[in-house]
């Protein structure tokens, strides 16, 4: 399973990586893998300023539908439209290709108070 180390996680699945003051934001390998085929992929506030852990927008699997949660603080600048058509690449490419939004932060420093690769495989058992 992959877990880069040079990413930063949640204790709810989303990974982060950032960028000068901004945090690209997916779910990782592992959520993916627990969902299923991802069939639908919803972000509605785009352009909203939400604060750490509020509910960013939702992704639906076969199974399931799991709400997607904010790693850090901040406004939600950019949409991956591709997973509008292309909902799948979630599964595929789950880091990269699969990226879900880009936020423009707060406080970049919150940044570190996010899971180190190896606390996120602690908390799932990797």
């Amino acid at each position: 399973m992959s877990i880069p180390s040079s990413l930063r996680y949640t204790k709810d699945h989303e990974w982060a990586k950032i960028e000068g003051d901004i945090v690209t934001v997916g779910i990782t390998h592992f959520a993916q893998k627990e969902l299923g085929d991802i069939v639908y992929v919803e972000v509605e506030t785009l352009d909203q300023h939400l604060d750490k852990d509020e509910v960013f927008g939702t992704v639906e699997a076969v199974k399931t539908v799991s709400d997607l949660f904010l790693p850090i603080a901040g406004e939600i600048i950019e949409f991956n439209e591709s997973l509008v058509t292309n909902p799948e690449i979630v599964n595929k490419d789950p880091y990269e290709e699969g990226w879900m939004i880009k936020i423009k932060v707060d406080d970049a420093a919150d940044y570190e108070s996010l899971l180190t690769a190896d606390q996120y495989k602690e908390l799932i058992g990797a």
